[in-house]
């Protein structure tokens, strides 16, 4: 088997700007084919095998992987802009390759040891992760029998690990942690139970385990990962040091500014079509003051979004490289951006979908199910607008005692 010190580094050589360039370009590329295979998707309710054949040809799904076991390892600006483009393409496509790319991203925290089990052996293998604490964990003779149900396990049939979370408790039954387990698919059960009006594709099923055994070097600490502590014994890997929480909140933004774009795409190529107003002296919307008015908004409305997203990754990343905390401010502040570009990316959609009309909603027309995807998107628990903006008013207020860890 070949070991993380035999692996070669990523297949895309050079700097930073090189690699971002060469990614952005393949996801570019795969628009059209996410497009093209996006209803079938959404009406089978998993991504197709080509569109999920594609995504790992193209390296997607190890975005955020170590360099040294053949991944990527761009920094948290690039992982925004490529599951935003892929989301451009397809909203459940861009979903699937952000879970698949927090999975890689915590294979990043773990020890040589953990990184041999995963990409020894494959070195396209995918993570898909589950941050709820649903299961029980008995520790035994070097690390935990574990039973327990994961909902949400976006990507489920494309993984070859898991890693949901588990509760350690102590004797009195308190919580003394929380491990993220990192368990092969093939151990674990999936239930179909992903039937939602968005993101249909994303195969957000459940997984199950019973009796599961969990060597303790499979683990890692998600308190202990808060605090910045990992189990790498690698300190030049900068992506790693990135504030985790904070980061992979974030990352739920990307997808929501590709579907934002590609109904602004899509509606202004009806608008060119020379689409009338009904029941307006309009022949062509386009030459409609109010139309224009309402395609600037939204334009302007995703870019506000998008400057947001982009201060936020910018702001992780430049800490990560200068090996510094990020404040807790700065990262109540990411909160509030998380909540500013999901609200205004709806605001954008909304416009757009005025511009439509009512043929918008046809369901032979994608800007129903863009539409649909983002509604469902935007309302995920780490994107929750009223608790982003809640975090930062109490930072702002000196309020030291948070609401939620994920900041």
């Amino acid at each position: 088997m070949t070991t993380v010190q035999d692996r070669p580094h990523s297949e895309i050589p050079g700097d930073p700007k090189h690699v971002r360039e060469a990614l952005l370009a393949r996801a570019q590329e795969l628009v059209p084919l996410l497009r093209e295979h996006a209803e079938a998707a959404a009406r089978d309710r998993r991504l197709t095998g080509e569109v999920a054949d594609a995504l790992r040809a193209a390296g997607m799904f190890k975005l955020t992987a170590p360099r040294r076991v053949g991944g990527h390892e761009v920094n948290i600006r690039t992982y925004l802009e490529v599951c935003a483009e892929l989301a451009r393409g397809d909203g459940s496509a861009g979903w699937v390759t952000m879970l698949m790319n927090t999975g890689a991203y915590l294979m990043g925290q773990l020890s040589d040891r953990a990184r041999d089990d995963v990409y020894g052996a494959d070195p396209d293998a995918a993570v898909c992760g589950q941050l709820t604490p649903s299961a029980t964990a008995r520790p035994v003779d070097g690390g935990f029998v574990v039973t327990g149900r994961w909902a949400w396990a976006s990507g489920s049939y494309w993984a070859q690990w898991s890693l949901p979370s588990i509760p350690l408790l102590d004797e009195q039954g308190e919580l003394t942690d929380i491990r993220a387990a990192l368990i092969p698919t093939t151990e674990l059960a999936i239930e179909d139970t992903w039937f939602a009006a968005g993101m249909a594709a994303t195969a957000s099923n459940t997984f199950v385990a019973h009796e599961v055994f969990v060597p303790e070097h499979r683990t890692l600490s998600i308190f202990g990962m808060s605090a910045g502590v990992t189990r790498s014994e690698h300190t030049d890997e900068p992506l790693y040091r990135s504030a985790s929480h904070t980061a992979l909140t974030l990352a739920n933004v990307g997808p929501l500014l590709g579907l934002a774009q590609a109904a602004f795409e899509r509606v202004l190529e009806i608008v060119h079509r020379g689409k009338p107003i009904a029941y307006s002296t309009y022949e062509r919307s386009i030459d409609s003051p109010s139309y224009q008015l309402n395609i600037a908004d939204a334009a302007a409305l995703i870019d506000t979004a998008t400057l947001h997203a982009h201060r936020s990754a910018d702001a992780i990343d430049t800490a990560a490289h200068d090996g510094v905390a990020l404040d807790e401010l700065t990262r109540a502040r990411v909160r509030s951006d998380v909540a500013t570009a999901a609200t205004r990316c709806r605001e954008a959609v909304s416009l757009l979908l005025n511009v439509g009309g009512a043929s918008s909603f046809a369901q032979a027309n994608p800007l129903q199910r863009i539409w649909r995807d983002l509604e469902i998107a935007a309302r995920h628990g780490l994107v929750n607008v009223d608790l982003g903006r809640e975090i930062y008013g109490r930072a702002l207020l000196g309020i030291t005692d948070q609401v939620s860890p994920m900041f």
